[in-house]
């Protein structure tokens, strides 16, 4: 049980995990009659509206995570689909994850919403809650990139729902051409395993964990944060990867109430996000990992052969991270007070905060932002996917900024 819970799996999975169990063992099953937790969120999205500041522009998708602006000036959302109806195994909260090709991208523009790319691997508990699928897009020019989670550990974890599975843990080339796997984040975590399987006691299995999260598009390169992994990964022109920095745990006090914990935790950095900043360097966010201390997470700021460095703490469970124009950084969080501190029946509350120029924090909008999974800038405004852990009640808001 603590050893799941140490290591950060699938990041929308780590969520559902945390929500509903602290420990990473099986849920308590449902009563007879009742609903499960999973399923009272999905109700619960789906019968609440947003804030006044909140104004849906696109409802209806499933597990809706990362988001940007297509050559086209269109808005295009990576979706980590239902699962299906295919092979299952045993999830993270106990109840079995069943695989399906309901992942997909879609389209969205002022008067239209269309789902443009379908097929793609999901697995997902019964309900489609919490997926493991598309995760993040990004282009180059008019060539596509999109990048796939892993459901846990190495490359054993996606074969095991068999050769339709292949996608999982990959970034992948969409263009004229069709789709094309261009790098292989798993396998590449089984050969270099760069963080040397942080975390994990020596002797206990774990230490291969890859589950690609974050997405950034260069000419020339693409760059991935390893949320498994704990790194930041670069894939050149040749689709052959490096490794760019890894990011360090920090010893936490373990939460109360949980027997059989020692007095303090090695956490994760779990980093999901990555942009360059308006200095060239790169920008990382990290969600955190168990037990998801509340204002541990940070903005690391990386310069390529040297360690990272904190550009901006205090925070908690990052998902995304952005600058704008004028140089200043955006962050959402997924989980405003924590993924442990969530009610079982409820979505965990995100934010949207922007860090001002002497370092002080405002934040643009919370009312409304329901586990929060990916923002982009643009047009005066902050494009956020929202109810971005459950199927059919996935929306993408818009708030100005």
């Amino acid at each position: 049980m603590l050893r799941s819970a140490r290591r950060a799996g699938a990041v929308a999975g780590l969520l559902a995990l945390a929500v509903v169990t602290a420990l990473g063992g099986a849920a308590t099953a449902a009563p007879s009659g009742s609903k499960s937790p999973s399923q009272a969120m999905a109700d619960a999205a789906k019968g609440s509206g947003g804030s006044g500041r909140l104004k849906v522009v696109a409802e209806g998708l499933d597990n809706p995570r990362g988001i940007g602006f297509g050559p086209d000036g269109a808005l295009y959302v990576a979706e980590s689909g239902s699962g299906g109806a295919g092979r299952c195994v045993a999830g993270p909260e106990g109840a079995d994850v069943c695989f399906g090709r309901s992942g997909g991208v879609t389209r969205i523009t002022k008067r239209s919403q269309q789902r443009v790319l379908s097929g793609l691997p999901s697995v997902a508990e019964e309900g489609g809650v919490a997926a493991t699928g598309p995760v993040d897009l990004g282009f180059s020019g008019w060539t596509g990139y999109l990048l796939v989670g892993n459901p846990g550990g190495g490359t054993e974890s996606r074969e095991q729902f068999g050769p339709a599975a292949r996608r999982f843990g990959k970034l992948l080339k969409v263009d004229l051409r069709g789709i094309r796997s261009v790098a292989d984040f798993p396998r590449f975590e089984e050969l270099n395993n760069p963080d040397k399987g942080a975390g994990v006691p020596p002797g206990e299995p774990g230490a291969i964990d890859s589950n690609p999260n974050g997405l950034l598009v260069r000419k020339g390169a693409q760059y991935v944060t390893d949320a498994g992994g704990n790194d930041l990964l670069k894939v050149d022109h040749k689709g052959r990867v490096s490794l760019v920095a890894v990011f360090p745990t920090q010893v936490v006090p373990a939460p109360p109430g949980i027997p059989g914990l020692p007095p303090e935790l090695e956490a994760q950095a779990v980093p999901t996000t990555v942009v360059k900043g308006p200095d060239g360097a790169f920008y990382v966010g990290q969600l955190t990992g168990f037990p998801f201390p509340v204002g541990g997470a940070s903005v690391f700021r990386v310069v390529p052969g040297h360690d990272p460095e904190v550009f901006a703490g205090g925070f908690t469970n990052i998902i995304d991270i952005a600058f704008d124009k004028r140089g200043r950084l955006y962050v959402l969080e997924i989980a405003t007070g924590g993924l442990l501190n969530t009610p079982p029946d409820q979505l965990p509350a995100g934010r949207l905060v922007r860090v001002n120029r002497d370092g002080s924090q405002t934040t643009l909008a919370s009312e409304g932002l329901n586990a929060p999974g990916g923002f982009v800038l643009g047009h005066g405004a902050a494009y956020i996917t929202n109810n971005s852990i459950l199927s059919d009640a996935g929306q993408v808001v818009k708030v100005a900024i």
